[in-house]
């Protein structure tokens, strides 16, 4: 029996200036958040949600290097399909599309008359 305790792996995204940054665990928990001064002007949802954003982001990146060690450690390719682990390509196409909404969409439908 190995008596030596781990550390929890930790995961890590940012945002695309750098100005936020979450350290989450594997499955996204916020375990840290590093925030610029200039971001906490802006509006509380939307900064709440890039944060959210970025510990999903985190937790997808996780997956894909669990699933990456599974496949190195002989597990076949439809077991690790039932994991539900994301793929690289996965993980790839979910942050092209956050990236595209986040870049994209307005704060709100609702505009000045």
């Amino acid at each position: 029996m190995n008596d030596q305790q781990q550390d929890p792996i930790e995961w890590t995204a940012a945002s695309r200036s750098g100005t936020i940054s979450v350290r989450t665990t594997e499955q996204g928990l916020p375990l840290g958040i590093s925030i610029e001064p200039a971001e906490l002007k802006r509006d509380p949802q939307g900064l709440a949600a890039e944060v959210l954003r970025l510990c999903k982001q985190a937790a997808n990146r996780a997956g894909m290097a669990r699933r990456a060690e599974l496949a190195a450690a002989g597990v076949p390719a439809d077991m690790l399909a039932l994991t539900g682990l994301p793929t690289a390509e996965d993980v790839a196409r979910q942050e092209f599309a956050e990236e595209q909404e986040y870049e994209t969409e307005p704060d709100s439908w609702l505009r000045e008359v």
